[in-house]
């Protein structure tokens, strides 16, 4: 695979992204959405990760209007306030809009089969649940996405497959907060909730201390197999 920092062109201005190309592509493409620290080596990985499965995969900078550029390390608590801070100020419903210029761009590459998936962590777990009330993706999976609880309508609202990965142990996520989303997923046909046991937030995080490889694999290996069946080349 290879990998290559791209602009992105909106009415609002330019933003960065990080494109990570397969060396075997499946027509397939993911955007990748962030967690609260930024493009930073994680989300690379993740992005690196899907590359490797076939995927062309891209994580948009969505902190770029307050500030561009952010690559901030969890293990600092500085640096994770200066994380919830950006977060705080992020117009969500903004960062999707930017999330789906980023599918615009994958769905224009030469070999692409007009799919889009997305899978977000953390932040971008909650993002990934928003996008996929939009038009133009195919599937989406959202790992212990943060306050999905307090916007359990746009399950009602949804447009393709979406997988969440729940951690039982998210302490961003307790469990009366878990019990909402379950209850509001039931029923839903496009919904699918996976709970993964003994593990807490950011079980997925490559790269971290916070990894739990038989969680992560577990997750993973699920995620793929939505991927495969509805963005993959057929």
């Amino acid at each position: 695979m290879a990998a290559s920092h791209v602009k992105l062109e909106t009415a609002a201005g330019t933003f960065g992204a990080y494109h990570a190309v397969p060396a075997n592509p499946n027509g397939g493409s993911i955007v990748v959405l962030q967690e609260i620290f930024g493009v930073n080596a994680a989300m690379r990985a993740a992005a690196d990760w899907l590359a490797q499965s076939g995927y062309h995969a891209i994580v948009p900078d969505l902190f770029w209007r307050q500030k561009p550029g952010v690559e901030l390390n969890p293990a600092s608590e500085e640096e994770r306030g200066k994380a919830f801070g950006l977060m705080q100020g992020l117009d969500q419903d903004g960062a999707v809009e930017d999330a789906l210029v980023a599918a615009n761009f994958l769905r224009a590459l030469p070999g692409s089969n007009g799919k889009v998936g997305a899978i977000g962590y953390c932040l971008g777990g909650k993002l990934a649940y928003m996008i996929a009330t939009k038009p133009g993706i195919d599937a989406a999976a959202s790992y212990y996405g943060v306050a999905i609880q307090t916007d359990l309508g746009k399950f009602s609202e949804l447009k393709c497959p979406l997988l969440l990965h729940i951690a039982e142990k998210d302490e961003l996520c307790p469990p009366e907060a878990q019990q909402a989303i379950e209850a509001a997923a039931q029923g839903n046909a496009l919904a699918t909730v996976m709970r993964h046991a003994d593990v807490g937030h950011a079980f997925a995080r490559r790269n971290s201390p916070a990894y739990q490889s038989a969680a992560a694999e577990s997750a993973d290996a699920a995620t793929l197999r939505l991927f495969g069946e509805k963005v993959a080349r057929a």
